[in-house]
């Protein structure tokens, strides 16, 4: 067998991942990348030729490889590696191709994750920096308030059309990763900012978030740029705001979303139905947050501890 055959092969796993899976393409490109470097780095030409002993070689290579900062892989990515080598087994043995089992593989131990995540004031400051009165100022106010409100994904707000939003109820409902389809739910404040930005809104674009043209112009008479705000455009909003509130940790959208799981527990939500409104498939992902909020476990160690003495 070919190079140009196993990489047929892996392009027909692509192929299933978006089809079968219903994979996003960011997914599906990581997984291209991956298994690409894989085959580069191995010169196999066979399925066959993928064996245990040279994916603990490969593992060694990452773990050891040095980019030109001298860093090595971070140890979650190198398991990212894995994984797609794994699934790629996984759909080679449904082909009944033959190949090392995916089950021989197994991820390395990985430290827990750490969550950065806002206080209460500091959401509070964050979103006090977008009091202007531009609709450019109301835009970012509402981005803010959303995602805090929800725990939205930068992709899902960004996604967002207004008919998506259902002010009334306060509610709605979003399409997730692997296509889940989840409710969320919107704050009163949210609510009011995002009344009063859409109702200043004199354009026909149906994205909820868009790009403006000359800020510091009346609102009233600007023309939008009808241009939907990208992921990264978003970040840089949230960037921006955080720099101006002089918060000095590292402020990103998924940092409002792990500080909406963070807030609900702390305020005593089950982390089921924390898991539910994240849109999380398992539980476990879920419980990165559980070491950091759960309020009671000082109160009880300061009432139970030496209670001798």
């Amino acid at each position: 067998m070919s190079t140009k055959e196993i990489n047929k092969l892996k392009n027909e796993y692509l192929e299933y991942l978006e089809i079968e899976k219903n994979r996003s393409q960011l997914t599906i490109r990581n997984y291209d990348h991956y298994l690409s470097r894989f085959f580069e780095w191995s010169k196999i030409n066979s399925p066959v030729g993928i064996t245990s002993d040279l994916v603990r070689k490969f593992r060694l290579y990452l773990n050891r490889n040095t980019n030109e900062k001298g860093e090595t892989l971070k140890k979650v990515t190198q398991d990212y590696y894995i994984i797609a080598i794994r699934g790629f087994l996984t759909y080679l043995a449904k082909q009944d191709i033959p190949s090392l089992p995916s089950d021989k593989i197994e991820l390395g131990k990985t430290q827990d994750r750490e969550v950065e995540f806002l206080e209460l004031d500091e959401v509070k400051r964050l979103i006090s920096v977008t009091k202007g009165n531009n609709l450019s100022d109301l835009r970012n106010k509402a981005i803010l308030e959303l995602l805090f409100s929800t725990g939205l994904r930068v992709s899902e707000l960004s996604n967002l059309d207004r008919t998506n939003i259902n002010l009334k109820n306060g509610e709605f409902s979003i399409r997730g990763k692997g296509g889940k389809i989840r409710i969320v739910f919107i704050s009163d404040s949210a609510k009011d900012t995002l009344t009063e930005y859409l109702k200043r809104r004199k354009d026909l674009d149906p994205a909820l978030f868009i790009n403006f043209k000359n800020p510091n112009k009346d609102t009233e008479k600007r023309s939008p740029s009808l241009l939907r705000l990208t992921p990264r455009s978003i970040q840089r909003i949230v960037k921006s705001c955080a720099i101006k509130a002089g918060i000095v940790k590292k402020v990103t959208p998924h940092t409002l979303r792990h500080s909406f799981a963070t807030d609900l527990l702390m305020n005593g939500a089950d982390i089921r139905s924390v898991q539910s409104m994240l849109g999380h498939s398992s539980i476990t992902t879920t419980q990165i947050y559980t070491h950091i909020t759960n309020k009671h476990l000082k109160d009880i160690h300061k009432k139970f501890h030496s209670k001798r003495n």
